[in-house]
């Protein structure tokens, strides 16, 4: 039997907020190249959304790590599954996250990233729940502070389904 999905963020509220982000970075990176590293899987549709919405050059590289599993509950432990193609010496890197939860994993790629010496760093996630957190560390943008739901759609995923979904969605019970 399919779970049932009610919307917590629709379709033209992350469009809103991705624009609003969009403006801001333009403003503060004119003149410069952005450097966008997206954490695989979740973060692409909400990066593939700003990137597209940006109008300073772009490049773009990915990275995969693993807290989750297939279960609903961080494990605590991070690993390292992709690494970045291109050095970030120098640049001006923009993690982008889908989801801030306990803070293990950006912690954990922060903490790593930041010893690469990009010239600048910021972390942009589309959701924050900041009643999970348990590591030091806060993103410096949120596009939305939601409450502490297991959460679908826009790239998030539940088991890989879901992640299709063109709103932030909550798996009912």
């Amino acid at each position: 039997m399919a779970e049932k999905i009610s919307v917590l963020i629709d379709e033209h509220k992350l469009e809103d907020k991705i624009q609003e982000i969009a403006d801001k970075l333009n403003k503060e990176y004119e003149g410069r190249v952005i450097h966008m590293i997206g954490v695989l899987k979740g973060s692409v549709f909400f990066m593939c959304e700003l990137a597209k919405r940006l109008t300073v050059p772009v490049t773009l590289d990915f990275m995969s790590v693993s807290s989750y599993g297939d279960g609903t509950k961080s494990s605590g432990v991070v690993k390292l599954i992709k690494d970045l193609d291109e050095s970030i010496e120098g640049r001006d890197v923009i993690l982008v996250e889908d989801i801030m939860d306990s803070g293990r994993t950006l912690y954990y790629l922060v903490n790593m990233l930041k010893d690469r010496h990009p010239a600048s760093f910021k972390v942009v996630t589309m959701l924050d729940k900041p009643s999970r957190r348990v590591a030091d560390i806060e993103p410096d943008i949120t596009a939305f502070e939601i409450p502490d739901r297991f959460v679908v759609g826009y790239g998030l995923d539940c088991a890989q389904k879901y992640r299709n979904l063109p709103y932030i969605g909550v798996i009912e019970e």
